[in-house]
């Protein structure tokens, strides 16, 4: 039986997504009686946390952190990412 090996998606999606999320969560900070700022932003955390196979915005940040810790790592070396 061939061993399963999991899609990893690239750096830049998680990176582009990281980013988009804080920029939502800066935004609902500053208007947290705005419904859409509100919604935008757990879209966001929604979509990180399914990129990211994680239950929890917390969760899925700190995963996408540390994966893009590891991605930076393998390209400071030359080498492919560990993901």
């Amino acid at each position: 039986m061939p061993e399963h090996t999991m899609l990893s998606p690239h750096w830049y999606v998680v990176h582009a997504l990281l980013s988009l999320l804080r920029s939502r969560e800066r935004r609902a900070v500053r208007s947290p009686l705005d419904s859409g700022a509100l919604q935008a932003r757990d879209d966001a955390a929604y979509t990180l946390c399914v990129l990211m196979g994680e239950r929890s915005m917390a969760a899925a940040v700190e995963a996408a952190e540390r994966y893009l810790a590891r991605a930076r790592e393998a390209a400071e070396t030359g080498g492919q990412p560990a993901l």
